[in-house]
């Protein structure tokens, strides 16, 4: 499974941008994790091919959405309203049989304030 990882950039605080990530299929989750520099990636939200069902984090809870192009396996996420701490890289991962296997390279996200 590959996974290529786009988006990420400069935004100012309150500023939105939307991050892509196209998987050469689909996995039994699709989700983004972030890394800010000195702390521990975590979990921002998932996309359950599936269903179609969604969960987030609770930072993420009513700033960002995670969808899909119904077209191709592309997974979305929209992130608004945006703060500084929100820094960081950004990495999609498909989760198969209980484990996250696979990653993709991740973007940067740059949020000034």
């Amino acid at each position: 499974v590959q996974l290529q990882a786009s988006g990420g950039g400069l935004v100012q605080a309150g500023g939105s941008l939307r991050l892509s990530c196209v998987a050469s299929s689909r996995s039994y989750i699709l989700g983004w994790f972030r890394q800010a520099p000195g702390k521990e990636r975590e979990f921002v939200a998932g996309f359950y091919w599936t269903d179609g069902s969604t969960h987030y984090a609770d930072s993420a809870k009513g700033r960002f959405t995670i969808s899909r192009d119904n077209a191709e396996n592309t997974v979305y996420l929209q992130m608004n309203s945006l703060k500084p701490e929100d820094t960081a890289v950004y990495y999609c991962a498909a989760q198969y049989f209980g484990d996250y296997r696979y990653w993709g390279q991740g973007t940067q996200l740059t949020v000034s304030s």
